[in-house]
């Protein structure tokens, strides 16, 4: 709700301020050019998108998914030990390795139904792996980052994935100092 009223917000500031100094119609024009530009840039990632979405579907049909999850589960269960005795639970795996892949629009939903299993544990609070869950989803370390590399390729970059090696670095910092948080914070508000 706060951030419809900080985008309304500045949406009518800017038509009043455009307004104000006679430049009501190149605003009009930069809002239906920044529409159009939106809804091209919206077409040419969904292409990408779709073929790493497909890419994962093919893992998990295979049997390849499967085999991620066993190599991610001694990892996952030291970060999530509540959750570690719980076997549906752990399909965090499934999340953290759309995270890897870069595919956040289906880590998502893959998230989301882990975050629900753990808060079933703890109704009320969010439990320590509920928190760790939230920060290592949104912090990911992403191997492919194909989000990124599709906008890159659908502004014109000619090698989209030559970011690889910044990412790789960022990410991993990230989620690094994000779960040493979790940690540190884990001890100081014991459960």
């Amino acid at each position: 709700m706060t951030m419809t009223v900080i985008w309304t917000g500045m949406v009518v500031l800017s038509i009043l301020c455009g307004l104000a100094t006679g430049r009501g119609p190149a605003v009009a024009s930069a809002a239906v050019e920044g529409a159009s530009a939106a809804v091209q840039l919206a077409l040419s990632i969904a292409g990408m998108l779709c073929l790493w979405t497909g890419v994962m579907e093919v893992m998990r049909r295979s049997g390849l998914a499967d085999g991620l999850s066993r190599l991610l589960a001694p990892v996952l269960r030291r970060l999530f030990p509540q959750a570690a005795r719980d076997r549906d639970t752990m399909d965090i795996s499934a999340n953290v390795s759309a995270n890897l892949l870069g595919l956040g629009s289906a880590a998502t939903p893959l998230g989301l139904e882990a975050a629900r299993r753990l808060a079933r544990r703890s109704p009320g609070t969010a439990s320590n792996d509920l928190c760790m869950l939230v920060v290592c989803n949104t912090a990911s370390i992403q191997l492919i980052p194909t989000t990124v590399a599709s906008v890159r390729a659908a502004e014109g970059c000619a090698a989209p994935f030559d970011i690889l090696p910044a990412v790789w670095l960022a990410s991993t910092l990230s989620v690094g100092v994000g779960i040493l948080a979790c940690k540190i914070f884990a001890g100081v508000w014991k459960e």
